[in-house]
């Protein structure tokens, strides 16, 4: 697996749990529309999904046109509270500097903002190892569609051959296939082993941890 040059990944559930953040917001955006709030395990199935497409998640279809609010509400309140509210995974820097270390370019492709990433990573002391950050504010259509991800692939001048992309969901497994670039697939989420099964991951590991064991010896 000496063949990747370049590393891409998703954030949250994948570099750094939001979930306290997320359910914060969703419940606060939620009260603004007047609907019934959720529970942690219903906010957290909605991590990596577009604003619009959590509130239709949670509430049903015949909410979408009230997606642009329920953005707008999310985003205010994210605004005053997601990065506090993030934790880095306690792997991830330490799976960040041995990619880093071996001459691996790196970025992340995410739903969540760049300017949002920027901050947690900066508090972190973790923004410089990453050559790109592909945010939500940075593309017309979000995951599973695979503009962001070939768009950081390009960045990052790498190939459909040479790059990999690692996620913890199905959307992200979706997006790898979409671009055509291989995937890992990360259980530190909420997705279960048994979803990746009708998806070509090249892993599946339990955590970020084995990215350095694994797919990467060489």
């Amino acid at each position: 697996m000496a063949r990747f040059k370049v590393v891409v990944f998703d954030f949250d559930y994948t570099l750094a749990d939001s979930s306290r953040g997320v359910l914060e917001c969703v419940n606060y955006a939620l009260r603004g529309l007047g609907l019934p709030q959720v529970d942690a395990e219903e906010a957290q199935r909605t991590i990596g999904l577009s604003l619009t497409d959590t509130l239709v998640t949670l509430r049903g279809r015949e909410h979408a046109h009230r997606g642009e609010e329920f953005a707008s509400l999310f985003i205010k309140r994210a605004d005053e509270v997601m990065a506090d509210l993030t934790v880095v995974f306690d792997h991830a820097p330490i799976v960040i500097g041995c990619l880093k270390r071996r001459g691996l370019s790196l970025g992340i492709v995410s739903t969540k903002f760049r300017y949002r990433i920027e901050d947690i990573l900066g508090r972190e002391g973790l923004l410089e190892p990453f050559d790109v950050i592909v945010g939500g504010e940075d593309v017309s259509r979000h995951k599973p569609d695979p503009e962001g991800l070939l768009r950081a692939t390009r960045m990052l001048k790498g190939t459909k051959s040479d790059t990999l992309y690692v996620g913890d969901s199905v959307t992200d497994a979706e997006t790898a296939r979409r671009a055509g670039i291989p995937f890992v697939a990360v259980l530190s989420g909420v997705t279960p082993r048994e979803a990746f099964n009708d998806y070509p991951a090249l892993l599946i590991l339990e955590d970020l941890k084995g990215l350095i064991a694994s797919t990467l010896k060489g």
